[in-house]
């Protein structure tokens, strides 16, 4: 199974693919990391987003999308654009999950990934999407999903 992890910050949605294969974990290589809502007012960088994340989606053969939820409302709440993005990616074939910050660090927690940022190929600001993907695959695979 290959899971994308999103993480929505301002414009941007920052990703990293996860799959399970043979009871070991791989971060594939993905030719891109992040996509940007340049203006978000205009329906078209909408539509231009949409088709390239979802793209980008069918070109990897990713089976699940993981956002990471982000608060509507106080000093920490999503940008609106970023709640722009979210729709823009859940209207979509594939199945896209919402999952709380709490729950990836109970995962991660219960069951932390072996590996470092370096060995996994991944850059700093993946992290998140990564913990994100990783989490959801935990709980697909103990049943909590």
């Amino acid at each position: 199974m290959k899971i994308c992890g999103v993480e929505l910050k301002g414009g941007e949605a920052i990703i990293s693919l996860l799959t399970y294969e043979v009871e070991t974990f791989n971060v594939p290589e993905c030719r891109q990391i992040s996509f940007s809502i340049s203006k978000s007012a205009e329906t078209e960088s909408i539509r231009e987003f949409h088709f390239a994340f979802h793209k980008l989606m069918e070109d990897y053969k990713v089976d699940e999308i993981v956002i990471i939820e982000r608060e509507q409302k106080g000093k920490f709440a999503g940008s609106a654009t970023s709640f722009k993005a979210e729709a823009a990616i859940q209207i979509t074939e594939l199945p896209v999950s919402i999952i709380s910050p709490v729950i990836i660090k109970e995962e991660l927690k219960r069951n932390p990934p072996q590996a470092d940022l370096e060995t996994l190929g991944l850059k700093r600001v993946q992290l998140s999407a990564f913990e994100a993907a990783y989490a959801q695959q935990n709980r697909r695979m103990y049943g909590k999903v």
